[in-house]
């Protein structure tokens, strides 16, 4: 592995948390002096990865990372948004596809309900698999010995007092959905966030994404968690017919 390069590619990833970040912060959060985190920082900015604010002096990603990430199997991404239109015809909520990366989730489509109260995911976020329902729905169809991994990785952060507070908690819940096919998700990652969601297998059974569909706890009642769920289970069984790495 190349040194710089890695560092690179971390100083990026720094902007997971936080759309902008002076040399200070950056250098901090990468444990590296501020001289060489100003090198490799102005590098990016000059390839056009990374911007800086002409007001603040302050780094945002770039435009060129965006170009560069819509050209990642756009054949693929047009007919998961394809699939998800007419999922979110049938839903009427918030519906995103993820794929796993490590223990998180990350959002790579997202169509947005037509209330006005939505969520706020966003493409390219990450989140943990273990208070999230696209995360259980693909960790219950992981095999070991990968799956020990993961769930043994966890610091099981509570985000609420309704997220799952330990590994044999979430293996618990991982064995029901196992059976059920899908996952169900109550205000464990945020208050007022209800999720329902169902795995996208490859031909062996593994999950490889999933989909779901997210909306305030006032609308997802009972009965509308098992809409959400029939239409949910239709697409994936569906998306799970083709080869999905976006």
């Amino acid at each position: 592995m190349i040194q710089s390069v890695a560092r690179a590619v971390d100083i990026l990833r720094c902007f997971e948390e936080a759309e902008t970040l002076g040399i200070s912060e950056i250098a901090t959060k990468m444990q590296l002096n501020k001289s060489t985190t100003f090198g490799l920082v102005t590098t990016l900015a000059a390839t056009g990865l990374l911007e800086q604010e002409a007001e603040t002096s302050r780094y945002r990603l770039g435009l060129e990372l965006f170009r560069l990430g819509n050209r990642v199997s756009p054949g693929l991404r047009r007919l998961v948004s394809q699939e998800l239109d007419g999922l979110l015809a049938v839903v009427e909520e918030t519906v995103n596809y993820v794929q796993p990366e490590g223990g998180n989730v990350v959002y790579l489509v997202k169509k947005e309900s037509p209330h006005s109260m939505r969520i706020c995911t966003q493409i390219g976020q990450r989140l943990p698999m273990y208070c999230t329902a696209v995360g259980k729905a693909i960790l219950a169809f992981t095999p070991e010995p990968e799956r020990s991994r993961i769930t043994g990785g966890f610091d099981y952060k509570a985000f609420t007092k309704n997220t799952v507070s330990s590994e044999s908690a979430l293996l618990q819940d991982l064995a029901q959905i196992g059976r059920d096919g899908y996952a169900v998700e109550r205000e464990e990652l945020e208050y007022g966030l209800v999720c329902v969601a169902a795995p996208i297998l490859d031909i062996t059974g593994r999950a490889v994404a999933a989909v779901s569909c997210s909306g305030p706890v006032g609308r997802m009642t009972d009965v509308k968690i098992q809409q959400c769920r029939a239409a949910l289970l239709q697409y994936s069984r569906r998306l799970s017919g083709v080869e999905l790495h976006l």
